[in-house]
């Protein structure tokens, strides 16, 4: 998984509240269990008409956006269905940090799983970084995840917090996985001693 240290890149406000993982990467998409190429299918029933074409009121369509890397989006983001495919897609398209007010639980964790920060704000804050957002191209934040700030394009600073151990894995880009092959020289050392002292098993 690839750390996550710092980020600076454009914002897009999605200004919608009780963002679903069915809005996020809608049910045919999953027929799919590789995490790449799901970008396309992100948010696909916003981003694209029903003859194909792109809406071009979407804001991820919009030319200031289309390379987006973080999304200011409104309260209960995440929530619905447990599919691992919602972050799958964000960070296919690119995404590597979601901001709102709060996530749903499933979602926030796999969030973490896949290399994706989700901040949590207050709803204050929340709303100037989503004027922050609007401003087009110059829509640039930058995250310091060591230092747990939000840069915004004015120079001001959002405080976040962040479970430690959390933050510990996504600086050291480990997932699941990743977390238990840090212990594999442990590991190693107990199957030995183990097939030393019981040659049966």
């Amino acid at each position: 998984m690839q750390p996550f240290t710092t980020l600076t890149g454009v914002a897009a406000p999605l200004d919608i509240m009780n963002v679903d993982t069915d809005m996020i990467i809608p049910k045919q998409y999953l027929k799919t269990i590789k995490r790449t190429g799901l970008g396309t299918g992100l948010f696909a029933e916003m981003r694209f008409n029903e003859d194909g074409s792109e809406n071009k009121d979407f804001v991820l369509n919009q030319p200031a956006y289309r390379k987006a890397q973080i999304l200011v989006a409104g309260d209960n983001f995440g929530c619905g269905s447990s599919r691992e495919h919602a972050p799958w897609a964000l960070l296919d398209f690119g995404i590597r940090c979601v901001i709102s007010t709060s996530f749903a639980d499933i979602f926030y964790n796999n969030c973490f799983k896949n290399g994706i920060l989700p901040i949590t704000v207050s709803q204050s804050d929340l709303d100037k970084l989503m004027d922050d957002a609007r401003r087009g191209s110059n829509a640039t934040l930058s995250i310091d995840l060591e230092a747990q700030e939000i840069r915004g394009p004015d120079g001001g600073v959002v405080k976040f917090d962040l479970d430690s151990f959390r933050k510990h894995l996504l600086l050291n880009g480990l997932d699941d996985i990743g977390l238990t092959m840090a212990k594999a020289p442990a590991i190693q050392s107990y199957e030995d001693k183990a097939a030393k002292t019981r040659p049966w098993l």
